[in-house]
């Protein structure tokens, strides 16, 4: 190219659209699976929380089933509900149950009504949080399976060490999640109440509690949940009675399908008070109060 030659330019590259693609694998997986099952779980939701685990158990039958394991090691499902029906029969499963679920129950109770008054004392008052809030996050640091050593020497093998156990794991939970749903609240509703001449208890029952209450029922929603994992721990060491107590027993025996059996009826009516129980209150709360919409 000579040097009176002009510059030849070159036009610019227009990155090609994507073309429409035919509906391909995914797309009928969409149209002909995901579209019916949609419609089944809209119509009974009890469907939409037990529809997932049936390939869970199709794997776990077709593992039993093909002796992967030696079946006295890992039973099927068959081997479990039958299990089921023996001990349920004999009452012993019942018993068991309903000895872990008390307690729960009371432990949870205690916790509540510690966590409850202290989360909101922190959180009004700045002076008690600069002194309780490094304290809190110490003790919430330790275990509560750590502190067991120390409760068998105090209180020995009984109902009093399990209950302290579920109370420190519930509490802190609770105190924590108060704590911030207290220190959430604007200022601006305080001063409003204020200027209505609404007292400081009238404050704390109408306006404090009221907003935080979402907060603390996720505090005991999370607390619940680490207390049930440390019942049952508490109960495999130190219970005589329990669905802890049984597994650790079955352990003993040899029997594998009764612990398979324990961590069955664990998960489940977990999921079961999770789902059914605790969540819908959290989501209530919530809408009540105005941090989620409800749907159209």
């Amino acid at each position: 190219m000579s040097a009176r030659e002009p510059a030849r330019r070159v036009p610019p590259t227009v990155p090609s659209l994507p073309q429409p693609q035919a509906p391909g694998l995914q797309q009928a997986w969409l149209r002909y699976a995901w579209g019916p099952y949609l419609r089944i779980t809209t119509r009974w939701p009890v469907l939409g929380g037990l529809l997932p685990f049936v390939p869970l158990v199709l794997l776990w039958w077709a593992v039993a089933a093909a002796e992967v394991f030696p079946r006295a090691f890992f039973p099927g499902p068959p081997e479990v509900v039958r299990a089921f029906i023996t001990l349920t029969y004999k009452g012993v499963l019942p018993e068991y149950l309903q000895d872990s679920v008390v307690r729960l129950a009371v432990g949870a109770a205690v916790g509540v009504a510690i966590g409850v008054p202290l989360g909101l004392l922190v959180g009004l008052n700045d002076r008690v949080r600069t002194a309780l809030w490094p304290v809190l996050l110490f003790f919430q640091a330790i275990g509560d399976i750590a502190w067991l050593p120390l409760l068998l020497i105090w209180f020995g093998f009984g109902l009093t060490t399990m209950t302290v156990i579920i109370v420190y794991t519930v509490l802190f939970p609770i105190v924590l999640n108060t704590v911030l749903g207290v220190r959430s609240i604007p200022l601006e509703m305080h001063r409003a109440a204020q200027c209505l001449g609404a007292s400081s208890t009238r404050i704390v029952w109408e306006v404090v509690l009221p907003g935080a209450l979402p907060n603390i029922i996720t505090g005991l929603r999370n607390g619940l949940g680490y207390g049930w994992r440390a019942l049952i721990a508490a109960e495999i060491i130190v219970g005589t009675s329990g669905i802890g107590f049984m597994m650790f027993d079955a352990r003993r025996a040899g029997s594998v399908v009764e612990i398979m059996l324990g961590m069955v009826v664990l998960g489940l009516l977990w999921y079961v008070v999770d789902a059914w129980v605790l969540a819908p209150i959290e989501r209530a709360t919530g809408q009540r109060w105005g941090l989620v919409q409800r749907q159209p």
